[in-house]
């Protein structure tokens, strides 16, 4: 199952970056763990380099059940998680310390998925 974004993927975000009206987004993460304990050392680096760049966690939950769907759509986790804009969202999926720790991240997860929203008014 994918836990990284593939390449066509990447380009479409990245090419969102910068652009007429590249503002304020809210990435819906969405995890199920092989290891959440090595996760969460994914998570600290993601947060400092997160902070770094202006955003910040809007709130983080435990999945309970899914309501509609099958198995493939089971998450343990969801966190969204608020960015100043597409630009600071490609600079935190490029940073160097992201980059070393996806690895980890790789290993930690069954299956992800990342959405991009609308942020909410401020």
């Amino acid at each position: 199952m994918a836990v990284e974004p593939d390449a066509q993927q990447m380009a479409d975000i990245a090419a969102l970056a910068g652009a007429d009206g590249d503002g304020p987004v809210v990435m819906l993460n969405l995890n199920r763990y092989l290891d959440r304990d090595a996760y969460m050392s994914y998570g600290d680096v993601a947060l400092r380099v997160l902070e770094r760049l202006g955003g910040r966690i809007l709130w983080q939950a435990d999945c309970r059940q899914t309501v509609i769907g099958d198995d493939s759509d089971r998450y343990d986790e969801a966190i969204a998680v608020w960015y100043p804009s597409v630009a600071a969202f490609t600079a935190l999926a490029t940073d160097p310390e992201i980059l070393e720790a996806r690895k980890i991240r790789e290993a930690a997860l069954e299956r992800a998925a990342l959405i991009c929203c609308s942020a909410p008014p401020a």
